[in-house]
């Protein structure tokens, strides 16, 4: 190369969009696929919203139960 030429070449050009594909691959790959990130948090919603039902019912078993004591 000569020291007055400036800007890419055609194969760095090529060899960028070609790692930024690979990325782009990759990155939908991880938030898409079937144990992806999406997959994941609706899995982490349906344990809490159950966890938080299981604890409402304990909570109010247990009053119940006080209520028999109090009363």
């Amino acid at each position: 190369m000569f020291k007055n030429q400036k800007g890419i070449t055609l194969i760095t050009l090529v060899i960028t969009i070609v790692v930024l594909l690979i990325l782009a691959g990759v990155g939908l790959n991880l938030v898409l696929g079937s144990d992806g990130l999406l997959t994941r948090a609706q899995e982490a919603e349906n344990d809490f919203t159950q966890s938080q039902s299981d604890e409402v019912d304990q909570m109010n078993a247990l009053e119940a139960w006080m209520d028999q004591y109090i009363d």
